[in-house]
């Protein structure tokens, strides 16, 4: 009892604490009360765990209201509005300070940590447990330990990495503060905790009501993810940070030297996921397809029609990647899905901020003219190089509408789309909602004004128009994303379909895979498990990126480019592949070092302020440089966020972070 009040107290010291009735002695004493009841039995320590889990951010809520900053911050979009509910927008803008609360996620992930802490120094004490049960309680417990250091590293760089045990009584207040750990021993603590947990999780989770709670692979995906950006050259060998060093030992907080084995770290890491045995002797996990149908559209000629994953020969590349997110496909049956989240309600989830007014939506995101300038023509070439068979018009033919119908996989490019998004690969499609894009809400029968089977323009007259109740909230760039939005979905009548927002996908590991073989240099032997990996190794680079290529109906490569090329098509790659996942955006420009390039770009987009009758103004690609909400400031601070100077406050050992 003693050693859990003291644990209490280091709660105050290190700032882990959130409000001052949880702090309070009398409950500190009635919780520990109810702890001994908790562990006598299975039922309440399962749920003394699941409140360990309450901490986490839901991801799958990426723009209002948003738990997490990464994908509002992102190069890739910004709000119509900049408030306390799309408060990312502010980070852009250069308004967080120190003192802001917006996404003040320093405490709670602590407090989960303290809850995983008791749970795992007390599992033993529960006496109505299968040896198989308790197994999977330590498990959960050691991957939200990891998780949520995971989460802080994300976001603030390198914390206190908190001991496992509680301090004793006798501890000193000198020892309770804690200075921070080095980016490198956050990578290695939760890599030692994610391997516990893999150690201890099931290999699956069978039961519906227990689809979105961690197994072994996402104990692995978490390991390959915060490998890859430990490995990248803004965490390793960077000399920026050559004069943040941590006080007592001299330790650099970010090395300063090139460590290249740690390519080969994420590279096994990676192979890890991929050789996961599955239920039937194949493989656990798998990029998603679906059959090709009459209605699927033909080739290129440029591209395989071997059988996937040799091709995309026997595949539909719209819908395959489409039903990934759309909830088309349940999360259940879906081998390419390893960990994932149900967003908490529809209105703060991807959709209604994305959606039209005439769809019962807010409209109030903007997508970036580079966003889908990255995407690629229909048979992988450049916009700017396009062949014959598929070109990008010409400036003086690119207003101009393709001039009837094109049907293919469900999807309907109506007349009136200009010749500028003909022509584009499938992932263009099911992710980009551009002016007079189709928009089905069949599902919608009422009759109060909302609408279904629309063409959406963006024009300052156009149909997209603002709410009446959210006059601000119009479209500044005139694209949209419509990954997650189902062709059925409606949301003012709120007829939408569950989704499961994938937090880590196959497709992530094979690229990490990839990344990771192409900066390796010679080869690396894993001491754990004996896996050896060799850098530059062509036929597993191009097996893990050709599979990706395929999926999206896009030639593969025969050959190996230079580490430089092959790089650029990897980064390329995870742009197009990740468009508005999360901020996946947000961690790889920071971890290759290219974010202030990427943020201090101008925004571009179309202009939205010419009307219908003058689409060739419309299709201009415009600055938005004298829109404010456009307006970025991005600096080297900005690569993380910064400490809370309430949590400074509390621990004295802690130092701010860069420029902060």
């Amino acid at each position: 009892m003693k050693k859990y009040l003291f644990y209490i107290l280091i709660v105050i010291a290190v700032g882990m604490s959130s409000c001052d009735d949880y702090l309070s002695v009398d409950s500190y004493f009635r919780e520990m009360t109810q702890l001994d009841s908790v562990f006598a039995r299975k039922d309440l320590t399962d749920e003394y765990i699941n409140g360990a889990a309450r901490f986490l951010p839901n991801e799958g809520n990426l723009w209002i209201k948003a738990p997490l900053p990464f994908q509002i911050a992102s190069d890739e979009n910004f709000t119509s509005r900049n408030d306390g509910d799309h408060a990312g927008l502010k980070f852009l803008r250069d308004e967080i300070t120190p003192f802001s609360g917006y996404y003040n996620n320093y405490e709670q992930y602590y407090q989960g940590i303290r809850k995983a802490n008791i749970a795992l120094s007390r599992i033993g004490e529960v006496k109505d447990i299968s040896d198989f049960d308790r197994r999977d309680f330590m498990g959960r417990c050691y991957f939200l330990r990891g998780y949520y250091t995971y989460l802080l590293l994300l976001q603030y760089g390198p914390v206190p990495v908190v001991p496992d045990d509680p301090f004793d009584m006798s501890a000193d207040t000198e020892i309770m503060s804690l200075e921070r750990s080095t980016y490198d021993e956050c990578v290695q603590y939760i890599c030692d905790n994610m391997e516990k947990a893999y150690e201890n999780l099931p290999n699956s989770r069978e039961s519906i009501q227990q689809i979105n709670m961690p197994d072994k692979g996402a104990a692995l995906a978490v390991e390959s993810r915060i490998l890859l950006i430990g490995a990248s050259p803004w965490y390793n060998g960077n000399p920026f940070y050559s004069d943040w060093k941590r006080e007592s030992d001299e330790a650099f907080f970010i090395n300063p030297t090139v460590d290249n084995e740690k390519w080969g770290k994420a590279a096994v890491a990676a192979k890890r996921v991929i050789d996961m045995p599955g239920d039937n002797s194949g493989k656990r996990y798998q990029l998603f397809t679906v059959r090709r149908e009459k209605s699927t559209a033909a080739l290129p000629d440029n591209v395989s029609s071997a059988n996937f994953p040799d091709g995309a020969g026997n595949i539909d590349p719209f819908r395959s990647y489409t039903y990934m997110f759309n909830g088309e496909v349940p999360r259940a049956i879906n081998p390419e899905v390893i960990y994932s989240c149900i967003p908490r309600t529809r209105s703060e989830s991807s959709l209604a901020i994305a959606a039209p007014a005439s769809l019962g939506g807010i409209n109030g995101l903007n997508l970036t003219q580079d966003v889908i300038d990255a995407f690629y023509m229909a048979d992988g070439r450049d916009i700017n190089s396009s062949s014959v068979e598929y070109p990008y018009p010409s400036v003086e033919e690119s207003y101009k509408p393709i001039g009837g119908d094109e049907n293919f996989s469900g999807y309907t490019l109506k007349s009136t789309v200009a010749k500028m998004y003909d022509n584009r690969e499938m992932r263009f499609y099911a992710t980009i909602g551009f002016c007079e894009a189709f928009w089905p809400g069949t599902s919608y029968t009422g009759s109060d004004g909302t609408q279904k089977n629309v063409t959406v323009g963006y024009y300052s007259d156009g149909n997209a128009a603002p709410p009446a109740s959210s006059p601000l909230d119009y479209n500044h760039t005139g694209y949209t994303c419509k990954k997650y939005i189902h062709p059925e979905d409606q949301m003012k009548s709120g007829s939408v379909r569950e989704k499961s927002y994938p937090i880590f996908r196959f497709a992530e590991i094979l690229l990490n895979y990839a990344e990771a073989l192409n900066e390796l240099e010679g080869s690396y032997t894993d001491p754990a498990t004996g896996l050896v990996v060799n850098g530059r190794d062509a036929t597993e680079i191009l097996w893990a990126f050709n599979q990706i290529r395929y999926r999206a109906g896009l030639p593969g490569l025969s050959s190996l480019p230079g580490r430089e090329d092959m790089r650029r098509l990897i980064k390329r790659e995870r742009r197009i592949e990740f468009v508005c996942e999360g901020g996946l955006r947000y961690l790889d420009v920071r971890r290759w070092g290219d974010a202030v390039d990427a943020y201090n770009r101008p925004v571009r987009g179309m202009n939205v302020k010419a009307r219908t009758s003058n689409r060739s103004d419309f299709y201009t690609i415009t600055s938005l440089s004298n829109d404010p909400l456009a307006y970025r400031s991005f600096s080297y601070k900005h690569y993380f966020w910064p400490i809370p100077h309430s949590v400074m406050n509390k621990n004295r050992k802690l130092v701010q972070n860069p420029g902060w």
